[in-house]
This record gives C-alpha cells, structure tokens and sequence, in this order.
C-alpha cells in the first residue's frame, strides 16, 4: 500500500516522464527517416509550378491507363502517357486560375449530350438523345462506386475540357493575319524570277581534305549551347548468358523420343497417340500437306516415305521430331470459290436476323435451286442475301485459297467436287451456298502424324550456366572486364547514353531495373552487377556517367563537324571564283552556266541544284542584268545573274490569302501554346526513382 501511495503522490511526474519518452522515441523515428518533411518528399514523384504530385495518386492513373491500354503499351510507356496528361492538366490549371477562366453546368451539361448523342444507351425510340435516360443511368450506377467515379471522371474531363477549349480559343481570338500579310503570302506564291547562275557545288570537295579540330567543335557549342543540350546519361556494357539447351540436352532427349518409336508405328488411332501430352508437344494437324510445306531439311524424306512409315527422330527448330505417313493424295494447291453465306438468330454472323436455323435451311436451299438454275443471278443473290460483309458485294467471291485454309466441310466439299458444282454447306458461321469456280496445279499431298518434343536446357545446364555466369561475375571485380570476356571467348556489348527514363537496353529488351541501377547514385562507374533476364542472365558493368547540361565534344561532334566542314568548303570555293561575267567565272572553274525559270520564295526549288531558299531570296533582291556576290547555299556556292523579273498582277483584295493564314497560324495554337506553357514551367521529376 505504501508504494502504491508513493506511486499516486508521484502521478504527475510520471505522466511527463512517460510523454517525454514518447516524444523521444517519435522524434528519433522522425529523425532516422529524414523528418516529416522528408517523408512528404519521398511520397512527391514531382513538382510542377509548385504543385506536388502525389505517387500514390500518380500511381492509381498509371494502373488505370495499364488497364485501358492492355497489351499495346509497356509499363514505362504508360507511365509516360499519365505524366503527360498530368503537366498538360497543371500548367493549363495555372493559366486558368490567373484567367479566372471556369466552366459552366450548362456548358458541361451540352457537352454531355454531343458526346453521349450516338450512344444508344441514352437514346430513345426515336434514336434521339434523351436527357431522361441519361439520369436514368446514373440513377442506375450509384449503387456502383467504381462505375460512378468513371461516370464522375468522365464529367470532370468534358470540363476540364471545356476549359482548355476556351483558353485556346481566346489564344486564337488574337492569332491572325492582316490584309498586308496576305498580300505578301500572296506574292511569295506568284512573284516570280528567271536566273542564270552557276554552282560549285560542295562535293568537289572531299570531306577527307577538310581538318576540323576539336577546339573548332567546342568553339561552335559554346557559341550554340542551347542546341547541344544534353540530359544526364549512363553508358555501361554486358555480356549475355543465355539459358539453352546444351548438346547432351539434345542427345537426351533424341533418345527419350526413340523409345516411343514402337508405340507409335503400331499405333491404331494416330490422333489420340499424339495428343496425349506427354507424346508430343504439338496436337495432331489432320490436314494434307504438300512438299513446300514440309520442313525443308527432312521435306524429300517426308514427301517420299510410303504408307505407314515412320522417320526420325530429327530436329526441326526447337523441337526433336517423328514423323509417321498417314496417307497421300492428289490435289490441287490453288482454290477459288464463291458463296452466298446465310445466317440464323445466335450466331457471331447473324446480325441483327431474327430467322431461325430451320427458316434458313428453306432459304439457303432455295437459293441454291435458283442459282443452279441460272448461275448469272449469284451476284445479286450475294449482295442482297450473304451475311458475309466482306465479300458480299464481290458477289460472295473469296479468290484463290490453300486447300486447308477455310473450316474443314467448306473445304472438303471443294476438295471433293468438281469446277462448276454448287451445293450447301453447314458450318459453324451457318448455311453456305457454294460455287466452285476454279482448282489449279494438282499434285501429290500428303498427311504426316509427328510426334514433337522441345528442345528445353535440363536442369544440369541452367546449374552450368549459373556457374559460367557468377564465375565471371566475380572475377570482373578484380579484373579487366573486357579482358576476362576475351579471355573466356564471351561477346561485351556495349550501351551508351542510356537517359533516365530509358526502358530498353539493345539486345535484351525491355530491362527498367538495369536502368534503375546504371543511375543509382550509390553505383559507381566500374561497378558490375549480375541481372536475370528473359532467357538467361546479364553481367552488366558500369562504364561512365554524364551529367545534365551541355554536350561534349565527342557527342556533338557527329552533328557539328558537317556544319564546321560546309563552312570551310564554302570559303574554299569563294576564294576560287575569278571572273565577272557567269561565262568567265564557269570556264575557270569547269563549270556550266545553268538556266533556271519562275522561281518563287514559297517553295524555292532551283531544277537541278535542289533546295535553295537563300539563293532565291538573294535572287528577288538583284535588279534585272545584276550579278550577285557568291553566295553559300545548301548544296554549293553560287553567283546569279537575273535575267527576268515577273511581279504577280495586283489583286482586288487579298482577304483569301490573310484569311489562309490566319488559319494555319490557329491551326497551330493547340501544340505551340502547351509546348511554351511546359518549356515556361518549373518541374521537377522524380519518375525515375519509382520507375
């Protein structure tokens, strides 16, 4: 009792003992994982003008769209996809809200209705949209979280745009043309100038006697830094372990299939003898086949073996095989038909046919007896009764075929008929009246049964290979990587400026993590890493690392040293123009003088020189009789001479062409605005660290 009292005199101070514990142990969590401001950061994938985004929010977008994309995109490519939907959204937001731009429910209401007018759903009898069937469905939903926030969604997108229809179009509001500038688009199209002129062309000179240094590349970046920027990048190479089947693997399993050789030759029922699994690999092809379509290392074999015979095993791809002659036959390799196809009510191709199967017999049947009767009257027959759309207006012709393409009793009525017959056919797509009009290169066909088992690595191999594998693996560590694959005859292959956000690496597809890795900060250049991939492994080395911002001249120089090679060529050929006249100034450079006619500054096109908005332009500025200075153009340097000038008759008003204008300069507001509003924003992108 005595401590009991002690402990109730003490309560206060244990309160504050026990709080101030607490409060320790938060704080010294907070302070291990970096603080609450941290943890807010390593849930933001970006900023964008100062908005974060969350990750998990992002996240939930980025399966969403998985979902509406299905196989047609990779992971990174959807990713990519969500993040261009988010900075459109914000940076278009921003604007907004400086605008004080908003969308209406009236205005939201009418795009409702123009998206949803097609859609039967919320049609009525008339087919016209019915608002009350619009409330009805979402009435409906409400009980449907999932269906109604992609209801609630799909709303909030139609004002979402709305309100960037808006903005744009007050951007285009004040995008135009004057009358004066139609008028010069106008003569830009029907100005136009006659010249004579010669080129020296650029190719005289070889590219080998030209010298460009790499102080000359850095000089050009340094006065262009804007277009060589460069994003930070990795460079790194493999060596690729790939997990196959050895020889052993194969001699195993030739083995393994040549002890169910007798069981095969002696089987009864073929069919069934190859399609239990553990027979055969593939399922039974109860098809004929002629010579070109046996594999070809083994077709003359196959072709030629007699009734009953069995040959193998042999290799076919990845496959161990044993074949077995069933039957042989003659027949032609080149069909064509036509058909008339009718349909009954449950069928894929019945369409919106209420007849029954019994209702179409009696219709297929006298059809047939019509066209039996007077074969002229198909076409039509075909065009107003064939459920087949593709072919119906060719009056139900399918051309030529392979024996073996259509479903098996379509194509055994025209293997067993003759050219000319016409009969019904039923199949799963329903009544088919058949006209057999042509059969062509008849030949022998034969029916194989095989027996085929993949080629797969035992588990012995894949044990061999992971060995191979974590052996060079470590022995890179203290060595030279290239050397230790040279040593041991494995191919290095290298991958250079791979960017952040890269998803494929050359040669093993689709491989994010090894990307992940090459930009980890904590991964050193040198450093290498065993990666399991489809098909094997990868011994992956990190070879360099570049930082984000101005290229170097290595990488740059495959685009400058052109640029820098022209230059020099073009002064060059400058220094070598002697002579005032274009006949003195072609003689001594073993050049003709050439002619050309109605040149105009719309599409500055010299016949026989190529492209030349420059020259053209210097053209319209020379006087009649006038010799230019030489002037560098984009395939040579070139002296003009104008011999005629014919300015476009004066127009009464030139509103057609301001008005073309101004419509191809609002034609391009919708991708300049949102490529000027993301170039303007302030972001910061943390993709990579989650993807």
């Amino acid at each position: 009792m005595a401590v009991l009292n002690k402990i109730r005199q003490r309560s206060v101070f244990l309160i504050v003992i026990i709080a101030l514990a607490l409060f320790s142990f938060v704080l010294a969590d907070l302070i291990r994982n970096g603080g609450a401001i941290s943890q807010k950061a390593a849930n933001t994938i970006a900023t964008i003008n100062g908005k974060e985004i969350d990750r998990t929010d992002f996240a939930r977008k980025v399966e969403a769209a998985s979902r509406n994309f299905g196989s047609n995109g990779s992971s990174l490519q959807t990713v990519n996809y969500v993040w261009n939907q988010e900075v459109r959204q914000i940076v278009f937001n921003g604007q907004f809200e400086e605008l004080g731009i908003r969308a209406g429910a009236d205005e939201v209401n009418q795009l409702l209705e123009e998206g949803l007018a097609n859609n039967p759903t919320f049609q009525n009898e008339a087919g016209v949209f019915d608002k009350a069937k619009m409330q009805e469905y979402v009435a409906s939903i409400k009980g449907n979280p999932a269906a109604y926030q992609q209801w609630q969604d799909y709303k909030i997108s139609l004002g979402k745009g709305a309100l960037e229809k808006t903005y744009l179009n007050m951007i285009k509001a004040g995008v135009g043309a004057t009358l004066k500038e139609g008028e010069l688009a106008y003569k830009m199209e029907n100005d136009v100038v006659d010249i004579k002129f010669v080129q020296l062309p650029f190719s005289t000179i070889e590219d080998s006697e030209i010298n460009i240094s790499d102080a000359e590349i850095q000089s050009y970046i340094d006065k262009h830094p804007e277009l060589y920027k460069a994003d930070a990048s990795r460079n790194l190479r493999y060596v690729f372990f790939k997990e196959e089947p050895s020889k052993e693997d194969e001699d195993e399993l030739i083995a393994t299939v040549s002890e169910i050789l007798p069981a095969f030759k002696t089987a009864e029922n073929v069919e069934e003898f190859v399609n239990v699994d553990q027979n055969s690999a593939l399922k039974y092809g109860d098809r004929f086949l002629f010579k070109k379509e046996l594999p070809s290392s083994v077709a003359d074999t196959l072709y030629n073996l007699p009734l009953g015979e069995v040959y193998g095993p042999y290799k076919d791809g990845k496959y161990i095989k044993v074949s077995k002659m069933i039957a042989h036959r003659q027949l032609h390799d080149s069909l064509k038909a036509s058909h008339i196809l009718i349909s009954w009510k449950g069928l894929g191709t019945a369409g919106d046919t209420e007849r029954t199967k019994e209702e179409a017999k009696v219709l297929a049947d006298s059809l047939l007896a019509v066209v039996k009767t007077d074969k002229s009257k198909f076409l039509s027959l075909a065009k107003d009764f064939s459920a087949d759309a593709s072919n119906k207006d060719k009056g139900g012709d399918l051309g030529y075929f392979a024996p073996g393409r259509m479903v098996p009793a379509f194509n055994d009525y025209i293997i067993d008929n003759n050219v000319g017959d016409i009969g019904v056919v039923e199949t799963a797509f329903g009544y088919h009246i058949i006209s057999i009009e042509d059969k062509k290169n008849e030949q022998k066909a034969v029916k194989v049964a095989t027996i085929a088992q993949e080629i797969e690595a035992s588990e012995k191999t894949i044990n061999e290979i992971f060995t191979e594998t974590t052996k060079f693996q470590i022995a890179t560590k203290d060595a030279d990587f290239a050397e230790k694959a040279k040593e041991n005859e494995f191919t290095v292959r290298p991958v250079n400026k791979l960017s952040e956000l890269a998803d494929n690496i050359p040669g093993l597809g689709s491989q994010r993590s090894m990307v992940q890795w090459a930009f980890n900060e904590d991964t050193k250049v040198g450093d290498v890493k065993r990666f399991d991939v489809s098909d094997g492994y990868a011994v992956v080395q990190l070879t360099a690392k570049a930082s984000e911002g101005v290229q170097k001249v290595a990488d740059a120089s495959p685009s400058v040293k052109p640029i820098l090679i022209k230059e020099k060529k073009a002064e060059m050929l400058k220094k070598k123009i002697t002579g005032s006249t274009l006949d003195d100034i072609a003689k001594n450079q073993s050049q003709t003088v050439k002619s050309a006619s109605a040149l105009n500054m719309k599409t500055p096109t010299i016949s026989g020189a190529g492209t030349e908005p420059k020259v053209v332009g210097a053209a319209f500025a020379l006087e009649v009789g006038e010799v230019s200075e030489p002037i560098v153009g984009n395939n040579g340097v070139y002296v003009v001479e104008v011999t005629k000038k014919t300015p476009a008759s004066e127009l009464d008003t030139y509103m057609s062409y301001a008005a073309q204008e101004s419509k191809t300069q609002a034609n391009a507001v919708n991708s300049r605005v949102f490529n000027a509003l993301k170039e303007a924003a302030e972001i910061e992108d943390k993709r990579a660290k989650f993807y």
